[in-house]
């Protein structure tokens, strides 16, 4: 496999994984589909291409590396392609330029990547209604989005598998500046502290 995550199969390129850069790996071909074994074990399953040229990308085969250079994704032919498929929607660009609206370009691009690895483990339609019930309350936290998300298969009697967590970048991170930027505001007034006044005067007596 070549450096961009791709297989040459009879003039056309295919996407795999981006964890197989530089494997050997083992190709079928069919007269509907390209399938790509690792092993004994499937990594890549494509429709075949009509004609010579073409490249047929998956644009989950790239997220590990677009985590580490989001500024990539903007022009990336998967995400072209993605969208051309129904596969990256208007709710996940909704998410996308609220995450960039509230944390910066690439922050915010990081933010929509860690959305799209839960499509990994949760069903497409969960996801979804993850980001709307987190837009709803004006958080772009991914945690946010995977705990709504499991709560939508759960409505529908699906319990999804534990969801793998992200290892983010070690940063240090403003607490405040992380609460105003996910979490909806606090409108409620502070606590008084009145009380154990009081009780400091009882104790003393």
């Amino acid at each position: 496999m070549d450096r961009y995550a791709q297989v040459m199969v009879r003039c056309n390129q295919y996407s795999v994984p981006a964890r197989f850069i530089g494997h050997r790996l083992r190709v079928k071909l069919s007269a509907s589909t390209v399938t790509v074994f690792d092993r004994n074990t499937v990594v890549a399953e494509h429709q075949r291409a009509i004609g010579k040229g073409v490249k047929i990308l998956n644009l989950d085969h790239y997220l590990e590396i677009l985590l580490r250079k989001p500024g990539a994704l903007p022009g990336a032919t998967a995400l072209a392609q993605a969208r051309a498929a129904g596969v990256f929607t208007t709710t996940h660009d909704a998410f996308w330029a609220a995450a960039r609206k509230a944390l910066g370009d690439s922050p915010g691009t990081r933010a929509l990547i860690e959305v799209l690895l839960l499509h990994r483990h949760l069903e497409h339609a969960d996801v979804l209604d993850g980001i709307s019930a987190a837009l709803t309350v004006g958080s772009v936290s991914a945690d946010v989005v995977a705990v709504e998300a499991r709560k939508s298969a759960q409505r529908r009697g699906i319990q999804p598998p534990p969801v793998q967590v992200i290892q983010r970048s070690r940063q240090l991170v403003s607490l405040t500046e992380r609460r105003l930027a996910e979490l909806p505001g606090d409108d409620r007034p502070l606590p008084s502290v009145e009380v154990y006044d009081d009780l400091l005067g009882v104790a003393s007596s």
